[in-house]
């Protein structure tokens, strides 16, 4: 940690350490050029640096990047070199300043109109410094703040870039503070891939339970029985309300309820108020299954969630189906696990039609064959699929909020750094 003590800086306001001080970013840059714009591609031409090759970490992303014809006076102007500072000083509003630094690369590289190429007075300031910092405005959203706004799109200016103020110790206190950070953004970015790579495997297992059952060898010999002839489907839609006919009466499951668990809980959906042929008509019983017969999403359509419990009477929205299994013949949450399946989701969206919104009806849900174990079987395998989900779901919930405090660390230690304490 930095022996700096502090003093009080009078011109931010804000306390900075002994020696340190604050300085305009134009006092320090010694060269902020904009790229160039170039619609064409070519195979065999350079590298041109596009906004997606910046990352929101301060990272540099080369897995997709496109080359641009350019000649050898083009490249000269604008490449980047080593300890360059490139700044993105046009994208969305939320996405505008994104900054990183550029260490190299094996062959030459340039940077579209979308960048500024920052270049630093060598014996002023360290670029990993000025990146940093520009880093931790990003995250402050001070290029927000700033930033000249159009439809879609936003641009902070380079006077504007360059008019801010920044604190500023030594030059071996930059690069010091510079090589920490460094490092320490290194073992965060390591940490945050490997909690990734943990969360892709932790969404992946649902399948994996679900392909173990359905697409096993013993699986193959049960009998395969066409949902029709398991259940009484139907009606094809239910409730039509308002939305300020929302917020009393009786729970109603709505689309968005299908999504969120196989078992949909009536406690948490929303209420409107019904008539009594209408609750008579779209009542829910325990054991009903629930399909999604409209989506403005493709993959949403046909989604499948079953009813455990019914605490009072409750009823459905225009855009869900309801069908009741024959409980002598099926388990409805066994049912439930097989349409999650992922070869029966392709199945039943290939089935779908769309116009404005992708559908489906009763027929195209009578059709689906379902394979039938024992009643017995069903109600044992569907016990253990439920239990395994569980566990898949509490896994991914405690890696998601474990990558949520990784991705955090970056902003708490650009803090540190620039309030003296590293």
């Amino acid at each position: 940690m930095s022996t700096l003590k502090p003093q009080h800086d009078m011109t931010g306001g804000k306390t900075l350490p002994s020696g340190w001080r604050r300085v305009r970013i134009g006092n320090v840059v010694a060269e902020a050029k904009p790229g160039f714009a170039c619609g064409t591609r070519e195979a065999s031409g350079v590298i041109q640096l596009r906004m997606n090759n910046v990352d929101t970490r301060g990272g540099l992303s080369w897995q997709e990047f496109i080359r641009v014809p350019a000649d050898s006076a083009t490249v000269s102007e604008y490449r980047l070199e080593d300890g360059d500072i490139v700044f993105n000083n046009t994208n969305s509003v939320e996405l505008v300043g994104k900054t990183a630094l550029f260490r190299g690369y094996p062959e030459p590289v340039v940077y579209s109109n979308h960048f500024t190429r920052l270049r630093v007075f060598p014996d002023r300031a360290d670029p990993g410094f000025v990146a940093a910092w520009l880093l931790s405005q990003w995250q402050a959203r001070t290029f927000e703040n700033i930033c000249n706004r159009w439809i879609g799109q936003s641009a902070v200016k380079s006077d504007k870039l360059l008019a801010l103020e920044m604190p500023l110790p030594p030059l071996e206190e930059q690069k010091r503070i510079a090589a920490i950070l460094n490092e320490q953004m290194g073992a965060v970015e390591r940490a945050r891939a490997a909690a990734q790579a943990q969360l892709e495997a932790a969404k992946a297992l649902p399948a994996a339970y679900l392909r173990a059952v359905f697409s096993s060898p013993e699986a193959q010999h049960w009998p395969r029985v066409p949902l029709g002839e398991l259940a009484v489907l139907g009606p094809d839609n239910g409730v039509f309300k308002h939305r300020h006919e929302f917020g009393h009466g009786v729970p109603m499951v709505n689309v968005s309820d299908l999504y969120r668990s196989l078992a949909v809980d009536l406690a948490t959906v929303e209420r409107v108020q019904v008539t009594d042929s209408e609750l008579q008509r779209f009542a829910i019983s325990r054991g009903d299954l629930f399909f999604c017969r409209s989506s403005l999403k493709r993959e949403g359509v046909g989604w499948c969630c079953y009813v455990r419990d019914v605490p009072e009477p409750s009823v459905f929205e225009c855009h869900v189906m309801r069908v009741r299994l024959n409980p002598q013949k099926a388990s409805p949450e066994f049912v439930a696990h097989y349409w999650a399946h992922p070869p029966v989701r392709e199945e039943v969206v290939g089935n779908s039609r769309t116009a404005t919104m992708t559908t489906m009806n009763q027929a195209d849900l009578a059709g689906v064959c379902v394979p039938l174990p024992s009643l017995s079987a069903q109600q044992r395998i569907a016990a253990m699929l439920s239990e395994q989900m569980a566990s898949a779901d509490r896994a991914r919930k405690a890696i998601e909020e474990e990558l949520d405090a990784i991705n955090k660390l970056p902003a708490a230690l650009l803090r540190r750094a620039f309030n003296g304490e590293l």
